[in-house]
């Protein structure tokens, strides 16, 4: 399972390289791309950190109530025999 992710990941990179060097060919980059469909990488980064800020304090909450119940889960269940 991990080398099909670690293949999937190569294979994404090595096409995202390729196709930034087309687009650089032809004088096309990122901020040119954004500014065309509204964006700027200071409103995407704004974005990116307000769903941050929103999920950190769910995953902590989610993972206080999560951790116990697996850890009373682990400490009780049958020993596997035979590994």
């Amino acid at each position: 399972m991990l080398f099909n992710a670690m293949s999937t990941l190569f294979k994404f990179v090595v096409a995202a390289v390729f196709i930034g060097a087309v687009l650089d060919r032809m004088h096309i980059d990122a901020n040119e791309i954004l500014s065309e469909i509204g964006f700027t990488p200071d409103h995407i980064y704004g974005v990116i950190r307000e769903g941050f800020d929103w999920a950190l304090p769910h995953l902590i909450l989610g993972a206080m109530v999560i951790l116990p119940i697996w850890f009373i889960y682990f400490l009780f269940r049958p020993p596997r025999l035979g590994k």
